[in-house]
């Protein structure tokens, strides 16, 4: 230590410090015997605002490698060390020794965004060379190259790079010039990658441990290496579960087959190749009950073998367990092609999938989906692959890959110890101590009732699923739940967290009779028969000040063509009235219906008595469901969005882009109609390019007056019309036949409809619902 704290005063590294703080002070060993520094930043590191600036992940960078056939590993010199503190900022680095008090000039090991900030240094001194022949992690540099030539002019570079920006590598710690090298915990040869017999044998020599936190500590070691183990997660399911603080540490025969068995498959463990683009890829996929799995592999040109180059498995989720094996077979294809997206998607060859599910093959051919398979369908068409069946006794690795350990597999349980009749209590006892225990981390406030358990949020829903799914409260309602509750547990948010727990209950939602009145059917508005005739009305509010402007939305669900108004406040009954004449009523007359939310200005007696005067109806939306007034809500959208793009710079002058936005919209084309707002209100489009629409204009249109005023004319004429509102009403009725069967088939309504419809005029059945919307509904 003296010598450490000479050298480093010497060298310029720390100094002096009077700073009220003093962290440890302490050495580590290294892997050469030498000495490392070590100080206990931990209380700073707790306030200190966190870097997320990522570090490199091992598996894409990886990928580069395929071809390369020479490398070179160097190491920097005290890389932190290179690094200055801000000055002003050194007191908080200040450390306590027998020597005095001293603080760090420089950064080093220990501060929580010191590899971040070391990693973003790398990484612009040496950028234009990345994942060209060089990968970077912290202060460990890889070079590969696919010739000696081209090798020594990549070393040559680096090292001239590194020489300009002052950093230095350690000599005796670089290798120069091979062709197997052992990188970041792996041993990298040409086209190949596997675990470093050094790691392994550490794995071969662990001895048994004896505590939770020595096997959670063999369990993070080991899973650094689980890509090379098939299986890996269903052989050291044994070992996991001893981790769980829900119960004691009992070293058992399992858990010692499992340690042992994954000591041997250690030493067994595979090559994993490099996966080669110009070479085809197998895909081999299973699911289980309770996971699926998944095999990459490539055929080698040399002995036509199948070569593993990544395994893929993981367990499904509680939602997932519940899907029918076909789609739980299609989940597993999807979850493989996720994972292994960046080499699948625009591969060289179409790859090939094998599945042991045979209807799997008929999928891309399938006619009818659910949503859940249409969005994985949109998602696979991203590829080019073939989807093949193979029995499943030909299937085996995958397969193995997806059977995870069961938690509900007999042989699992530990055995009961007590009698029947104190089960209830051993129960009681198990969750009690685990709120206790949580309670270190998160103690009681203090202010709740006396004689209640403060529940800490770590494990509020364990206790939830303790008082609603244990076996003694066999899922109560919530009243019943919460009851149970209030006999011990307490903390603030109890009652609204146990509502939104039992309602979320599956167990329940299958199991329990609805007592909910049957939902309505979904019923679009009626389509309009001309323009301007059905109007809709909102307010856009809540935009930065513009001249004092808020602005008021106008929209014709004929023709879907609208009108923004700038407006210094939110306007009164009488004022919207107002409003309506002037910008819209002297312009396109008087409409036969007003669509609006159930805002004060609209609900008021003024609003009825103004439009019952003009004889038009009044449709106000169901409150606080604005899909009622759909079209006006995105319209609402889309002008934001509009605004957000051409205002970003200026938000205050949003109010000068408003004609802009409203021409842009109604000369633009709309889905719904298959034409733009102004073609379906007037007839015609707006000229591109005015000076010159004498000479572009189509001879059919100058020939006569007549022709010319056909323009206004077209709208009313019945083929014209026709197709307007045949358009407008396949889009309002596009959803009309899956929603009607699900509410059917299901007896369920995902969302409250603005208006309802009785149920005898409705078909009653999957055939009668055919026949119905092929006579009224144009069918695609």
């Amino acid at each position: 230590m003296e010598k450490y704290i000479g050298d480093s005063l010497a060298a310029g590294l720390i100094r002096p410090s009077s700073s009220l703080v003093g962290a440890d002070f302490f050495f580590v060993t290294k892997t050469d015997q030498s000495l490392r520094p070590c100080i206990d930043y931990q209380g700073l590191n707790d306030i200190t605002i966190k870097n997320k600036y990522p570090l490199p992940l091992t598996d894409p960078a990886f990928e580069p490698l395929q071809k390369a056939k020479v490398f070179t590993k160097l190491d920097l010199r005290n890389a932190y060390h290179l690094v200055r503190i801000r000055e002003g900022d050194e007191w908080k680095t200040a450390f306590n020794t027998p020597l005095g008090h001293f603080e760090y000039l420089v950064m080093l090991f220990g501060l929580t965004n010191a590899p971040a900030v070391f990693q973003a240094m790398v990484n612009d001194v040496l950028r234009d060379m990345l994942n060209k022949f060089l990968f970077v992690y912290l202060d460990d540099i890889l070079i590969f190259s696919q010739s000696q030539e081209e090798h020594v002019q990549h070393v040559r570079q680096v090292l001239q790079r590194l020489l300009e920006n002052k950093l230095y590598v350690k000599a005796e710690k670089c290798e120069f010039h091979v062709t197997s090298v052992s990188f970041l915990g792996f041993i990298i040869e040409r086209g190949q990658v596997k675990a470093d017999p050094a790691k392994i044998q550490a794995v071969a020599d662990w001895p048994r441990p004896t505590t939770c936190k020595q096997l959670q500590r063999f369990l993070g070691f080991a899973n650094f290496y689980h890509r090379f183990i098939r299986n890996y997660s269903k052989v050291a399911a044994p070992l996991t579960k001893l981790t769980s603080v829900k119960a004691p540490f009992a070293w058992s025969p399992e858990a010692e087959t499992a340690f042992l068995a994954l000591k041997e498959l250690f030493n067994s463990a595979p090559v994993l190749r490099h996966p080669d683009p110009s070479l085809q890829f197998v895909v081999e996929v299973d699911a289980s009950d309770t996971g699926i799995g998944a095999v990459l592999s490539q055929r080698s040109p040399k002995d036509q073998k199948l070569h593993p180059c990544a395994f893929l498995s993981r367990r499904l989720s509680p939602a997932e367990r519940n899907y029918d094996i076909g789609n739980r077979e299609l989940l597993a294809v999807v979850v493989a092609l996720q994972e292994w997206r960046h080499w699948l998607e625009g591969a060289a060859l179409p790859f090939i999938v094998w599945t042991d599910h045979k209807n799997l093959a008929y999928l891309r051919s399938a006619k009818r989906l659910n949503s859940r398979q249409a969005r994985w369908a949109l998602f696979l068409d991203r590829f080019v692959f073939t989807l093949t069946y193979r029995p499943g006794s030909r299937n085996a690795k995958p397969d193995a890959l997806s059977r995870q350990a069961d938690p509900e597999m007999p042989g699992t349980e530990p055995e009961t110890i007590l009698p029947a009749s104190r089960v209830v209590a051993a129960e009681n006892w198990r969750i009690e101590a685990l709120v206790k225990q949580a309670q270190r981390s998160q103690p009681d406030p203090g202010n709740g009732p006396p004689n209640w358990l403060f529940v800490p949020d770590s494990t509020r829903s364990q206790v939830l699923q303790w008082a609603h799914s244990s076996k003694i409260s066999c899922h109560p309602g919530y009243q019943r739940t919460l009851d149970f509750l209030r006999r011990k547990f307490w903390w603030p948010s109890k009652a609204r967290d146990t509502r939104v727990f039992v309602a979320a209950c599956s167990v329940c939602a299958h199991g329990k009779s609805s007592h909910q009145p049957p939902a309505g059917l979904l019923h679009p508005l009626p389509v309009p028969s001309r323009p301007w005739s059905h109007i809709a009305l909102d307010f856009v509010t809540g935009l930065p000040t513009s001249e004092g402007n808020d602005t008021i939305l106008t929209i014709d669900r004929f023709s879907k063509s609208v009108h923004f108004v700038p407006l210094p406040k939110l306007p009164s009954s009488l004022e919207t009235a107002k409003l309506l004449v002037t910008h819209v009523f002297r312009l396109h007359g008087i409409p036969q219906d007003l669509v609006s939310d159930r805002g004060p200005q609209f609900a008021s007696q003024v609003w009825q008595a103004f439009c019952q005067a003009l004889g038009a109806s009044v449709s106000l939306s169901s409150g606080y469901h604005p899909q009622s007034n759909g079209q006006t809500e995105q319209a609402n959208q889309q002008l934001e969005a509009a605004l957000r793009c051409v205002a970003a710079r200026h938000p205050v002058s949003w109010c000068t882009f408003l004609p802009s936005i409203e021409h842009a919209h109604n000369s633009l084309t709309c889905a719904a109609t298959g034409m733009s707002p102004f073609m379906a209100a007037y007839g015609f489009q707006p000229p591109l390019f005015p000076s010159q629409e004498g000479r572009w204009r189509s001879r059919q249109y100058r020939t006569t007056c007549a022709a010319a005023g056909g323009f206004g004319l077209r709208l009313v004429q019945p083929c014209y019309g026709q197709r307007l509102e045949t358009n407008t009403w396949r889009t309002a009725t596009d959803s009309l036949p899956w929603f009607t069967l699900l509410v059917r088939r299901l007896g369920c309504l995902p969302e409250t409809c603005l208006l309802r419809e009785s149920r005898e005029s409705w078909p009653h059945d999957l055939l009668d619902l055919l026949k119905w919307t092929e006579s009224s509904i144009l069918w695609r």
